[in-house]
């Protein structure tokens, strides 16, 4: 089975009906599967911590002559691209790192580099464009927030080793996906508060939360070649942990929320937001691949909840 999915350009752990297979030309296929345009959750999981970032600072400015709707959504869409745009940059490299190892896992071995259907320097090239792409996006904010946009690239280069030298990348991956929280409040005020800080905090635990779901899928494979995680940490304990990750981002957001002074309806998509985590801790089962997946995606829902609340509590939404 692996063998068809690699003669028909597709990847073993990405669906094959995606929009990538019916309107790119193949040619451009392993390229779309090095940025993960096949797997959306990426980019979305990376994206929602700018939007409640910058809903966030528009909630705090309603009033003052900082912000206004159509500002909100320049910064919106500029956070949409750069999102796709920077996702897609840090996966390629991420598989250019972890060349050897993606051979070593039945789920990533059909991937364009692994199988041989993309070249590292090809793969190098197709990073920098994006990264350009990135950076082009970054240079419409203020100079604060440009510096800011900077210095993420260092955790951005340190995350794909983190694996080979401690338990917890999960944790380092919550550093780097989690650096929006700060973008959208220093793109509006050009520096950053308690409320961003508990933010950015509370993005980081979510993403641990969720991505040691997501690594339980290949905590087998892991352990055979070496290559460390939370969910061979946790093991047994991962509800427990998850009760306490979830919990902690909840909290760090309404103390977030109460620093950035939003309205009721804020507050509300948190509750909703606590009850879906609620049902991931309760159905999770680790030793369920495809569940754990379904789970891991769940967490785009939970982000659009949390963002839709911040805009509909928006004086001017």
């Amino acid at each position: 089975m692996e063998q068809i999915r690699q003669n028909s350009g597709r990847v073993a752990d990405a669906p094959s009906d995606n929009w990538v297979y019916t309107v790119l030309p193949r040619g451009l296929w392993p390229y779309a599967q090095l940025a993960r345009w096949d797997r959306p959750i990426g980019w979305q999981l990376l994206m929602w911590p700018c939007f409640w970032s910058a809903t966030l600072a528009a909630n705090a400015a309603a009033g003052s002559g900082h912000a206004s709707f159509g500002l909100l959504l320049w910064h919106l869409l500029l956070f949409f691209i750069g999102a796709v745009a920077m996702r897609g940059a840090g996966c390629t490299y991420n598989d250019i790192v972890d060349h050897d190892i993606d051979m070593e896992v039945a789920r990533t071995r059909s991937r364009p580099l692994p199988s041989g259907r993309v070249t590292r320097s090809q793969a190098k090239i197709f990073m920098v464009l994006q990264a350009v792409a990135g950076l082009v996006v970054v240079l419409q904010f203020n100079l604060f927030t440009i510096g800011l946009g900077i210095v993420s690239l260092a955790i951005v280069a340190i995350y794909p080793f983190a694996k080979r030298f401690t338990d917890w990348p999960q944790f380092f991956l919550g550093l780097a996906f989690s650096w929006g929280a700060l973008m959208g409040w220093a793109a509006l005020f050009g520096t950053l508060s308690f409320a961003a800080l508990f933010l950015y905090a509370a993005a980081i635990v979510w993403t641990i939360g969720y991505d040691t779901i997501y690594a339980h899928q290949d905590k087998e494979d892991d352990e055979l070649i070496g290559v460390r995680s939370t969910a061979r940490l946790f093991g047994d304990a991962t509800r427990s942990w998850l009760i306490g990750l979830y919990g902690a981002a909840l909290l760090l957001l309404l103390l977030s929320f109460l620093c950035a002074g939003v309205g009721l309806i804020a507050y509300l998509g948190l509750l909703v937001a606590a009850a879906m985590f609620a049902y991931q801790i309760l159905v999770l089962d680790i030793r369920n691949g495809a569940e754990c997946l379904a789970l891991f995606k769940s967490n785009g829902q939970v982000g659009a909840i949390i963002f839709a609340g911040l805009l509909l509590a928006l004086p001017f939404a």
